[in-house]
């Protein structure tokens, strides 16, 4: 599928938001549809089949968390939030419900535009593609191979399965919990300092400059994201 053409499904209760995406997204070719309620959003999102959705959190009706549990009940299409800066309980909330990424307000078109570009091409995309790259970060899921510029990289079973759910999930937020739980399972969920020392060890592995990682991004108070294919 094309990236042009793709059908966008706007949910916030803000007139001038819908308007400022449906006018900018709609010059690039985006088919557009929009809702101003949760309830009507999750309507619109059985009816107009959109390939991904941009969810506002705060919905005059519904909580934006609880809109992203319905759809997640019946599809993996990606969906993108916008938030507020003093919204990040709910933000991460939404994040471990299932949503793809989100934006914070104010936020810029062409930003939204190339997030909505890495959610669009990862969905298109196998989970089970067994070779997963990332500018110079090939991840080959079938030999369990981690390797940057062509040179393998020696990682511990435990980083190994950090980077792979990350390059499964390239592009897409990862919160601490969700990391936690598909690697440690539900026993180690509040101890986010795991995460955090793994992490460190593999930018000490893989990047070039550990101190300004390019590959492994940490999406601050939430929790990281591999560099979108």
């Amino acid at each position: 599928m094309s990236e042009k053409g793709s059908r966008i499904l706007i949910i916030d209760d803000e007139p001038q938001i819908r308007k400022l995406l449906r006018v900018s997204l709609g010059a690039h070719g985006y088919d557009i549809d929009e809702a101003s309620t949760g309830l009507d959003g999750i309507n619109r999102a059985t009816i107009f089949k959109p390939d991904l959705i941009i969810l506002d959190l705060g919905l005059p009706d519904i909580d934006g968390r609880e809109v992203v549990r319905q759809i997640r009940e019946w599809t993996p299409l990606p969906i993108i939030i916008l938030s507020v800066k003093d919204q990040e309980q709910e933000k991460i909330a939404a994040l471990d419900a299932g949503a793809d990424d989100y934006l914070t307000k104010p936020f810029g078109v062409g930003e939204l535009m190339a997030r909505m570009r890495v959610s669009l091409r990862r969905a298109a995309n196998s989970e089970d593609e067994p070779v997963i790259t990332c500018g110079d970060l090939t991840v080959d899921l079938a030999k369990r191979l981690v390797a940057v510029g062509g040179q393998e990289i020696k990682l511990t079973p435990t980083e190994y399965d950090i980077i792979k759910v990350l390059a499964q999930h390239a592009g897409k937020v990862l919160t601490h919990k969700q990391l936690l739980k598909a690697v440690w399972g539900n026993t180690f969920d509040e101890d986010t300092h795991y995460i955090r020392i793994y992490i460190g060890q593999l930018r000490r592995k893989i990047e070039p400059n550990p101190t300004q990682p390019k590959y492994i991004i940490t999406e601050s108070g939430v929790g990281y994201r591999l560099l979108g294919r």
